[in-house]
């Protein structure tokens, strides 16, 4: 679950996909920036890991925004200590993926719902991700 607290200590919720098991991330970061309609490029960890990949990688120039790129509608760039992290708030084409764990790291939510994230988050943000047995948590 992604809890947004906005000022006053008012919270919106949204249900999140996470990182699969060796792929969670949890920590103390910032929202370094933002993308609407983003362009896909998955690490060269990634690639090799999943070979078919190789058209949207780095040197590939990623995958073209749009409904099946698995960014979604926006993405939000998590930094942690002034350094990328690779991980992602974003959205996601696969709205069965929500409510579990199967990413490669990134915390999924639907379209809409990452839309709205994104309407309200402001760079530099800080989040805080709480790591949880059962589904990781996520503070912005």
């Amino acid at each position: 679950m992604v809890r947004h607290v906005r000022p006053g200590g008012r919270a919106t919720r949204y249900g999140i996909g996470v990182g699969r098991e060796g792929f969670a991330w949890a920590g103390r970061a910032i929202v370094a920036y933002k993308r609407k309609w983003p362009r896909w490029t998955p690490p060269d960890s990634m690639v090799e890991r999943q070979p078919e990949l190789e058209p949207y990688s780095i040197a590939n120039r990623g995958m073209v925004p749009g409904l099946k790129n698995p960014l979604g509608a926006r993405a939000l760039y998590i930094h942690e200590g002034g350094r990328d992290t690779l991980y992602r708030l974003h959205g996601t084409p696969e709205a069965s993926s929500i409510g579990r764990a199967v990413s490669s790291g990134c915390i999924r939510l639907v379209n809409q719902d990452v839309t709205h994230l994104y309407d309200t988050v402001r760079d530099g943000s800080p989040i805080i991700v709480i790591p949880d047995p059962s589904m990781s948590h996520l503070l912005v």
